[in-house]
């Protein structure tokens, strides 16, 4: 006869546990430890973690069971041991508290007694289990042992002697990160955690491995000795490097941002954080951070009050009116400070007003669109198509989501202009230079093998958006979408790309205030100059796509630059720079590639006399007459942002397309996405951050008669760059991928090249 279930009212795939008196439904195969943390029961553990696989190196969440009514005489390790129907688990009584603590007697055998000079001390899983499983003197009198350490890079320090082994950052390099960097070497009591050839990690994801380790065997080398946990104060923010809009905490002390960690959101990042969402805050406290208002007079920089500041910003307006203003804002602008931006200039008659600052082509009219597929949901799709990205460096954390699908047997299908290093293998490839990419992506063969999946997802990336002919390349890719059935997941370009195509910071092609004309895109306001600029959050010798058109323009008008530094591109334009706020340290709104509308909090301090931008605008509002700018606070302003709409801008020229040369890949570097990131010397120092250069396809440098680390002169209709070679045949024939994102790859943008020896 069978056994009888102990609950029959349970759904047939789960099973009941008793833990310590108490019935927990659990599902077949799970863990003890899952069981238990589902109802609240506090087990120890050091190697267990709920996003890595089961290792059971540790031994601390040893517990005492019973199974059919029998002792098992053995401890079971808690993380290894899957629950069965009617098991009893005692995770306190005097057997399971004998495990434990003879566990943590022997976890202390090696491990330094530095606890008040360790770094993670107030916040160290091993101090806080210790302190009630550990005794107060030890048995053993030998020696400790123990380990060099390794220097892996700028981001993570190292202290090696504290290692417990319990592998956490080893299965999150191989599981999550997927670069497999970390492991173990040598064996019984030699055993230790490195790299083995000693070589700096290379992840994106790498700070990670400081949140996983219990212990003080891995910490932030940004943030070491700067302060105590207990001295930080949390202030909940988001990323704001791409648009992901990752979740995390600002610790800060005295208005200093000293450290980023992740908040737990399971929709957006789970628990993890890329590099350049957790490292970046070192940008903030930058030497040419804007602190005072500066004003040019006679070529030469003086700082000014706010009250002179203020009047000669208004005064520039007064003067520029109507279709003479250009307004410009960074696409990871907060709402409110762009929806008041826009506001202002309708109020001053100008519809000349766009965020989309790094694109080409407007010729379709294109916007930031929500992704098709929620972001969570990406990882449980079957087929998965990524089109003209380098989706590593682009979104970190999708990257990883689509590692979990491949390892869940999604099939990924590549289609790109280089051979980008991705920690997943993909179903098939297709590498073809960029004027080619449409005519890949209809391959009948990709179609047929999309259409054949029942979760699909195509994600379109910064190569076809920041195309000169990316109106092509979006409607091949949503012709493909519409043919397949897959979800169209374009990429916003820009942390809140999405918020401001929202609230109409675009160019009105039906404006409604009187006498005001058709607005114009970014590319029109440089094509035929305004006499007035007002650059919001913007590098300007870095941040356009088309750098020289830019500079050119702002050269010849009066600028207001609204800016968080006074950086050397800036000086050379602006007539007045304006210091604001960045977002880690005002209170903000974006939205982020899912739609999902989320709210930071002020963390650190404004430097000098920076200001909130909402309240510079407000202020400037207020002197100018323009309605509405009568609000006394942030939820006045959130009030007038609300009643702003979106709408569709009008479709534009698109722009000429060279026919001779090399086609330009041009795609922004890691750490080299806008000005902060650029200011954080320890991702600066990565060594994902590889510097300006130009990589060409062997058969390409051989008919240049071009070698190896030659440096050569390339040119674009919009200048000349003198950069060094690499040769790779990761890159398509006749192309020519250039990194992004630095002053000597600027002028190359993304048309034709071509490359002669300097």
């Amino acid at each position: 006869m069978s056994a009888q279930p102990v609950n029959p009212n349970l759904p047939p795939d789960h099973v009941t546990v008793i833990i310590d008196g108490i019935e927990v439904a659990a599902p077949k195969g799970s863990m003890i430890i899952q069981a238990a943390d589902k109802a609240g029961i506090a087990i120890p553990r050091f190697c267990y973690h709920d996003k890595l696989a089961i290792a059971a190196n540790c031994r601390m969440c040893l517990v005492d069971t019973e199974v059919g009514g029998r002792p098992v005489p053995k401890p079971s390790p808690a993380c290894a041991t899957p629950v069965a129907d009617g098991m009893k688990v005692f995770t306190h009584n005097e057997k399971t508290q004998k495990y434990q603590r003879s566990v943590m007697e022997f976890l202390l055998i090696n491990h330094p007694l530095d606890c008040p000079i360790c770094d993670q001390g107030g916040e160290c899983e091993l101090q806080d289990v210790a302190l009630g499983y550990g005794r107060s003197v030890s048995r053993f009198s030998e020696r400790k042992r123990t380990v060099a350490d390794e220097d892996i890079g700028p981001l993570v320090a190292t202290e090696m002697t504290r290692c417990i082994q319990c592998t956490r950052c080893v299965r999150f390099t191989a599981e999550i990160a997927g670069t497999y960097e970390l492991g173990g070497m040598y064996r019984g009591e030699n055993l230790q955690i490195g790299t083995y050839d000693g070589k700096p990690l290379t992840t994106e994801l790498s700070g990670n491995v400081v949140d996983v380790c219990p212990v003080g065997a891995l910490t932030n080398k940004v943030f070491q000795f700067k302060a105590r946990p207990w001295e930080l104060q949390a202030r909940e923010s988001i990323g704001w490097h791409d648009a992901m809009g990752s979740n995390l905490f600002n610790h800060v002390r005295r208005g200093e941002v000293l450290r980023v960690v992740p908040r737990d959101n399971e929709a957006v990042n789970e628990c993890w954080l890329s590099d350049r969402d957790r490292y970046s805050h070192q940008g903030l406290y930058a030497a040419d951070r804007a602190g005072k208002p500066l004003r040019k007079v006679n070529g030469e920089w003086k700082e000014i009050t706010w009250g002179e500041a203020l009047g000669f910003a208004t005064a520039i307006l007064r003067e520029n009116p109507g279709d003479a203003l250009g307004v410009l804002a960074h696409p990871s602008t907060s709402l409110e400070e762009a929806g008041l931006l826009a506001a202002l200039a309708e109020g001053l008659g100008s519809s000349n007003i766009d965020h989309r600052i790094n694109q080409r082509d407007f010729s379709d009219a294109a916007v930031a669109e929500p992704f098709g597929m929620p972001l969570a949901e990406i990882e449980k799709a079957d087929a998965i198509v990524i089109f003209a990205s380098n989706i590593r460096h682009e979104l970190p954390l999708l990257h990883q989501r689509i590692r979990k699908a491949v390892r869940k047997g999604a099939k990924v299908h590549v289609v790109n202009p280089v051979d980008f290093d991705f920690t997943f293998s993909a179903a098939s490839k297709n590498i073809v230079p960029p004027s080619q990419l449409a005519s890949a992506l209809t391959d009948p063969a990709l179609v047929e093998a999309v259409k054949g999946a029942t979760h699909a997802a195509i994600i379109v990336g910064n190569i076809a958006e920041a195309h000169p002919q990316a109106a092509q390349l979006r409607a091949t890719a949503k012709a493909f979408a519409s043919a397949t059935g897959a979800a169209l997941c374009r990429i916003p370009q820009g942390a809140n790309a999405l918020g401001l195509s929202k609230i109409g910071f675009l160019p009105n092609p039906n404006p409604s205030h009187q006498g005001a004309t058709a607005g114009k895109d970014v590319n029109a306001m440089f094509a035929e100059p305004r006499s007035a600029y007002v650059v919001y959050g913007i590098e300007p010798g870095l941040d356009f796509a088309d750098t020289a058109g830019a500079l050119k323009a702002l050269n010849g008008a009066k600028v207001i630059a609204f800016s968080h530094y006074a950086c050397t591109s800036t000086r050379n334009v602006a007539d007045l720079i304006l210091p604001i706020g960045a977002l880690p340290e005002i209170e903000a709104t974006l939205i982020n590639l899912d739609g999902t509308v989320q709210t930071t909090m002020a963390g650190g301090k404004l430097p000098g006399d920076a200001r909130e931008g909402w309240k510079v605008l407000r202020a400037i509002g207020g002197e100018l007459g323009v309605a509405g700018f009568d609000f006394t606070d942030l939820d006045g302003a959130r009030e007038l942002v609300a009643k702003r709409a979106a709408f569709a801008p009008a479709a534009s020229k698109a722009p000429d397309i060279e026919s001779q040369g090399l086609e330009a890949v041009s795609v922004v570097g890691i750490y080299r996405t806008d000005a902060t990131v650029r200011r954080a010397s320890a991702l600066q120092s990565h060594p994902l951050n590889v510097g300006a250069r130009i990589v060409l396809n062997p058969a390409d440098a051989h008919a240049a008669g071009i070698k190896e680390g030659q440096v050569v002169k390339a040119s674009a209709a919009a200048g000349t760059a003198t950069v060094p070679v690499i040769i790779d045949k990761r890159v398509a024939q006749g192309a020519a991928w250039i990194e992004a994102g630095h002053g000597a790859t600027a002028p190359l943008g993304a048309g034709r090249i071509t490359v002669v020896a300097a």
